[in-house]
């Protein structure tokens, strides 16, 4: 009987001496088949201490520090938000007016945000796998530990280098052109054969948002490392994300303020915040509603003598890198990064004064309903959603096919190149919305 109890005691030590069998996975580890059946989605940030009541002004919202603008309107028939009927609509849009010619060149810094993933105690986090399971190490972590630290660095020449940033053809300008350029060529067949609206990107100080256990969840890479994709809580990003209080300077303590506070960026620059994939969700009653993969937004900050006292509005987007995890399978690299940066050159101030770009409540084939003039939100998750672009590097880029003005304009037949309503793929979007009630209600 001694014997035998000895043999079972030794058992127990060797086992307790490799207690990470003994443990389960990290609740928050998750595998790529967790999103494998989603869509990759898009959200609307709006600015919330910005104040409504913007005028309309041919060549662009006055009264305002921001990028360079103008206005336009159409007439057609539609309901407003609250159902009253209405006819005459205001967009806005990125740039000098088509009529007008020329090139307008928009400094567009890109700030790179690292993800440092933390304990819930704001401890440094590392993980290790152990038979299969992900586990997190004690602190301090021995040398088979990983840090839960997402670099976003190594994705910034990719995006360089993408159509977005990049010259590739379109027939849409007799000259080689970047992306959201050429959605815009193609929706003013008219302009001059020299009006573009160019991006000049430049790679700014690398950012680092942190965020506790609880509000993240993570998948890593083959090797054990951080990371292959992050899912964040949407709330939890946001807070952490912009600053606190709209009063310029901002404080530093949050990417955008960071940014803004050093001269990153300013109101005259459209800016990208690039992260390693990290995707988005949003907490339910019924469990994490995913995956968003960007928004576009701009962030409000008070005027000063030094700015004539007029309100800042930095414009700007969230986007990051599109890992091949979505249902569609050329959701892929800049899918996400092209719907915003096209989406910001259409609405740039995001329906914020209530008027421009609030457009006829409209129905996408996509199930989306919705009433402004948001052009990706119109094309993502449908079949031939990405327009695959080779680069001169010899990369395969899959931005988003965009709808275009047109499309919101309710026009028939299109004025846009060959008639369409989406490009540069002009089959994507082939006819516009039944016209729509409020909410698209019967």
């Amino acid at each position: 009987m001694g014997k035998l109890f000895r043999m079972l005691l030794l058992v127990c030590l060797v086992v307790l001496a490799t207690t990470s069998c003994l443990r389960a996975q990290d609740d928050d580890a998750i595998a790529a088949t967790t999103v494998a059946g989603t869509h990759l989605k898009f959200t609307h940030v709006g600015p919330p201490t910005a104040k409504n009541g913007m005028a309309h002004a041919r060549f662009g919202i006055p009264n305002i520090d921001s990028v360079v603008n103008f206005n336009g309107q159409y007439f057609t028939p539609g309901q407003d938000s609250n159902g009253n009927p209405q006819k005459h609509w205001y967009f806005n849009t990125l740039g000098n007016p088509p009529q007008q010619g020329g090139t307008t060149t928009v400094n567009a810094p890109i700030v790179p945000v690292s993800l440092d993933l933390r304990n819930a105690d704001g401890s440094p986090r590392f993980v290790k796998v152990v038979g299969g399971n992900v586990i997190t190490c004690a602190n301090p972590p021995d040398p088979s530990c990983h840090p839960l630290f997402f670099d976003a660095t190594p994705f910034i020449t990719p995006i360089l280098e993408s159509p977005v940033f990049s010259n590739a053809n379109y027939t849409s300008s007799p000259v080689p052109t970047q992306f959201a350029d050429a959605v815009a060529r193609a929706e003013y067949q008219k302009a001059k054969p020299d009006w573009h609206t160019l991006l000049a990107p430049s790679v700014k100080t690398t950012r680092t948002m942190v965020l506790l256990r609880g509000t993240y969840q993570f998948s890593l890479n083959a090797d054990g490392t951080c990371c292959f994709f992050v899912l964040l809580n949407v709330n939890a990003f946001e807070n952490a994300f912009f600053p606190s209080t709209s009063t310029f300077p901002p404080d530093s303590s949050t990417p955008i303020g960071a940014a803004e506070n050093s001269g990153d960026i300013t109101t005259k620059d459209l800016a990208t915040f690039f992260f390693p994939p990290a995707y988005l969700f949003i907490p339910t009653p019924n469990g994490n509603e995913c995956c968003i993969g960007g928004f576009h937004t701009f962030d409000f900050e008070s005027g000063d003598a030094s700015n004539g006292n007029v309100p800042r509005f930095f414009v700007l987007n969230y986007s990051t890198w599109d890992q091949p995890i979505f249902l569609d399978p050329t959701t892929l690299d800049v899918t996400g990064l092209s719907h915003e940066v096209s989406e910001t050159y259409n609405d740039p101030f995001v329906v914020e004064d209530g008027v421009h770009n609030l457009t006829p409540w409209w129905l996408s084939p996509n199930g989306n309903c919705q009433n402004d003039l948001e052009v990706g939100d119109v094309i993502e998750g449908l079949p031939r959603q990405a327009f695959p672009v080779t680069m001169p590097n010899g990369v395969t880029y899959h931005p988003q096919n965009e709808a275009l003005l047109q499309w919101f304009e309710f026009e028939s037949p299109s004025s846009a190149i060959n008639g369409a309503y989406s490009y540069p793929d002009i089959t994507t979007l082939t006819s516009l919305s039944a016209p729509q009630n409020a909410g698209c209600a019967p």
